[in-house]
Parts: structure tokens; C-alpha cells; sequence
């Protein structure tokens, strides 16, 4: 725990000033949102993710392969291997963002589901409204 203390000791000290003292040290103000996109492919999923990051529609896009997804389409029971992308945004670009997706994504119905990110590292929530910029419309 000295070594801990001696390396970390400092930050530490600070962030329990900060908790101690009823501050916050997360952000939670619900203006970035992570979105989750399913695709067939990883081929898929890198050329919407390139599309995206450049775009500016979002600062940066996870692909998590070998999900299995059971779902009723159609009148029927499916299961289908995909992969699952999660994306990290503005929400205010999150319109645009799935506008984007129904454009491009090969499916007849993709999946788009965004949620407001409540709590998370203040840098990092700076670091994607650096990247994504406000929309302006």
C-alpha cells in the first residue's frame, strides 16, 4: 500500500478531497451518448466505423465480434451470428448518426439504439466533444 500511496499518493489525496467534499469527479451531464449497432460481418462493421469516425459523426467505434443474436423476424424464430458496435458520440449528432446507418448498413432493418452516457471520465467525454463537433442544425 506505501508504494500505492508514494506513486499515486497525491491523486489519490486530491480525488478523496474532491469525493470528501460532495464534488463530483464524473461527468453526468447526459450530452455524449453511446449507440449500439449490430452488423453481419466484421468487414461490415469496419467500413460503417471508418465512415462514421470520418464523417465526424462519432470520436471512436468499438467492434466486439462473435455476438449471437436471437430475434423474431418476419413471423419466424433467427439466430445469426454478428458483431456488435458500440459507438461513442455527441447526442446531439445521434439523428445523424443513425440516418447514417440506415443509409449504408445492408440490413432491411438495422439496429440503432442510443443511450445517454450519465457518468463517465471527464476527459474522455471531452476528448470525444474535441472530435464529434456540436450539431449545428
Amino acid at each position: 500500500m506505501r508504494f500505492v500511496y508514494r506513486v499515486c499518493g497525491p491523486l489519490w489525496l486530491s480525488f478523496h478531497r474532491l469525493s470528501s467534499a460532495g464534488i463530483s469527479t464524473m461527468a453526468s451531464n447526459g450530452a455524449h451518448s453511446v449507440a449500439y449497432v449490430t452488423a453481419p460481418s466484421e468487414e461490415v462493421a469496419k467500413k460503417l466505423a471508418k465512415g462514421i469516425v470520418s464523417g465526424k459523426l462519432a470520436a471512436c467505434v468499438n467492434i466486439i465480434p462473435k455476438v449471437t443474436s436471437i430475434y423474431e423476424w418476419k413471423g419466424e424464430i433467427s439466430e445469426d451470428a454478428e458483431v456488435l458496435m458500440m459507438v461513442k458520440t455527441r447526442t446531439s449528432r445521434v439523428e445523424q448518426l443513425v440516418e447514417f446507418i440506415r443509409k449504408n448498413h445492408p440490413y432491411e432493418l438495422p439496429e440503432v439504439i442510443s443511450l445517454p452516457i450519465q457518468k463517465g471520465n471527464p476527459p474522455y467525454l471531452d476528448w470525444i466533444s474535441e472530435i464529434v463537433p456540436e450539431n449545428n442544425e
